[in-house]
């Protein structure tokens, strides 16, 4: 882990993979929730961890650094679940490359159970991780100019659900009625960095 010092009351710990970024974010939320630390914010990203709101970020990335971290472990509470039709146009390219039928992608998809890693791209957009390391998919070549809201796409190891039209370059394999950033809901993003998710298959 590398901790470096993001102006006078801010921390950011660089970790080698998603994973350990992922463990160190419940732990740090773990220690919070204790008392055991005194943070603003904690901000997971791919890689990375930003601690805002530090009186002695120096200090405390020492002690971190002697942390005994456990792997993520289920987090408690019912997962969101998101009720999915599995219609998206990238559905066939999936399945050739998974080397399945294209009415098997939304079975294997609805079968796993998934935890929100961070959460970035767009307000209410969630990278969410759980799909074993074999149905990895690489980015479309060329990105679409739009993607309805609501499109449930795969790049790499994530899974994600575009809250609003926007350009994009994942592979589409569903779509969903649930609405990933209400303003006038509390909290305004359905997802958050730590949730469990579900989705629920509907449909082909």
């Amino acid at each position: 882990m590398r901790a470096l010092p993001v102006g006078d009351h801010a921390l950011l710990l660089e970790l080698p993979s998603g994973g350990e970024a992922q463990a160190l974010h419940a732990e740090l939320l773990r220690r919070r929730a204790a008392g055991e630390l005194s943070v603003r914010e904690i901000v997971p990203a791919a890689r990375t961890v930003l601690l805002d709101g530090l009186s002695e970020p120096s200090r405390l990335a020492a002690r971190i650094a002697g942390w005994d971290i456990p792997p993520v472990t289920a987090r408690a509470g019912d997962p969101v679940e998101i009720p999915v039709r599995y219609d998206g146009p990238d559905v066939a390219e999936v399945a050739a490359l998974w080397g399945v039928a294209p009415q098997e992608v939304g079975r294997i998809h609805a079968a796993a159970e998934f935890r929100v890693a961070f959460c970035g791209f767009a307000p209410g957009f969630g990278y969410l991780t759980g799909l074993h390391d074999r149905y990895q998919v690489p980015r479309r070549a060329t990105p679409r100019t739009a993607v309805p809201a609501g499109a449930v796409g795969l790049a790499g190891p994530y899974t994600g659900v575009y809250p609003r039209s926007s350009p994009g370059g994942w592979q589409l394999i569903g779509s969903t009625d649930a609405v990933l950033w209400d303003h006038a809901r509390v909290p305004a993003a359905l997802l958050a960095p730590g949730a469990r998710v579900r989705f629920m298959q509907v449909g082909f």
